[in-house]
């Protein structure tokens, strides 16, 4: 059994070594394109009660996303909405027809607050952009003017109920905005819902109302991505350091006299020592891994007592934003500091603290960049 034991430790041991000599692989983004289905319900907003204001919506739409974050998208939203009026206890609605091409400018917020996760179930987003509402086929409204005025006795002579009762095609400004939520399937296939609110102008529904006319669509399907959305790479793991010793030089100088003879020493300085402490995201606290490297710079500092050690944090740039980027990076700064000062024994004098955040990136890698570069000198 110990043998047993011992085998397995010695197999762990070796398949540790291996992958940290192979190095860690990173996720990194590819731009891409991709194309959805949705269908679902509209609400209209209306005079008359909810469940009378609802109709079939569908939306076919493609888009491309830049990066992890930000993405554009050309969507075509149409079927039908409602209007409706009540008047003398009766309730009087009427339906029309649209069609509604939009562009919107989209963003991935589990990427921009979580980092980018290609692997991740579930990604919310949202979204806002501008389009024009094709309306047609308003022949309700003209039966429901109508009727209306068979309720009030009002002469057809008289002034319409429905002032902005139009028929024909109409094309009319739309703005939108909306959430998503999107479920991963598989690398290329993922279900999603979505939600969005359209503005457009007062004379949509056919209404007077002195504001403008809203709709609003609830809409579940399919989105397919057309290529890579990522790739995979390895980063070779930081090679250690080589530790600098100093050098001593002595010289013998003899003389042709009677006083013994002289040495004279030559004290070399020892050349800066940079260790490279790296973090993982949105994270504060060394490693086991990492802790060595401090070790490194705390044994350099003892060793030669008039060096001192310039710890500057970093952030990347691709997570967080420049607030907490740069609170993240001052944390980095101190977390380091304090570790020479507790747990090492290094004066505080000795040590000097800086912060860049996400305005210096040192690597082009970055995951590289959640870093607290030292060099002591």
């Amino acid at each position: 059994m110990k043998k047993i034991m011992l085998s397995l430790l010695l197999g762990i041991g070796f398949l540790s070594a291996s992958a940290q000599n192979e190095g860690k692989t990173v996720n990194v983004f590819c731009p891409h394109w991709y194309v959805q289905a949705q269908g679902g319900a509209q609400y209209s907003l209306g005079e008359v009660s909810f469940g009378h204001l609802i109709t079939p919506n569908a939306q076919v739409a493609v888009g491309y996303q830049f990066n992890k974050v930000a993405g554009v998208r050309l969507n075509v939203n149409a079927w039908e909405s409602k209007g409706g009026s009540r008047v003398k206890g009766y309730n009087h609605t009427w339906k029309y027809n649209y069609v509604a091409p939009a562009l919107d400018a989209t963003f991935n917020l589990s990427n921009l607050f979580c980092g980018f996760n290609p692997n991740r179930i579930l990604n919310v987003g949202v979204f806002a952009g501008i389009g024009a509402n094709i309306g047609f086929n308003n022949d309700d409204a003209a039966i429901a003017e109508a009727n209306i005025r068979a309720h009030y006795a009002q002469p057809a002579s008289e002034t319409p109920y429905l002032d902005y009762l139009w028929d024909g095609t109409h094309t009319r400004l739309i703005g939108q905005a909306g959430i998503t939520v999107d479920f991963r399937i598989s690398k290329a296939v993922s279900v999603g819902l979505e939600v969005n609110a359209n503005t457009i102008n007062d004379h949509y529904n056919s209404k007077k109302a002195g504001n403008a006319d809203w709709y609003f669509n609830a809409l579940a399907g399919v989105k397919v991505n057309l290529g890579k959305t990522h790739t995979v790479k390895t980063v070779p793991c930081c090679q250690a350091e080589p530790k600098i010793v100093e050098k001593v030089v002595e010289k013998v100088v003899e003389k042709v006299v009677e006083k013994p003879v002289e040495k004279t020493v030559e004290i070399k300085k020892a050349d800066p020592l940079r260790r490279d402490v790296f973090f993982t995201i949105k994270s504060t606290e060394v490693t086991t891994a990492e802790m060595i490297k401090v070790q490194e710079i705390a044994t350099y500092l003892k060793e030669n007592p008039n060096a001192k050690v310039t710890i500057t944090g970093h952030a990347d740039k691709g997570t967080g934003n420049s607030k907490i980027n740069h609170t993240l990076s001052v944390k980095r700064a101190d977390i380091v500091a304090k570790v020479l000062q507790e747990k090492f024994g290094i004066s505080s004098d000795r040590i000097i603290k800086e912060a860049k955040g996400d305005t210096v990136q040192p690597y082009d890698i970055e995951v590289l960049n959640r870093v607290s570069i030292c060099i002591a000198k």
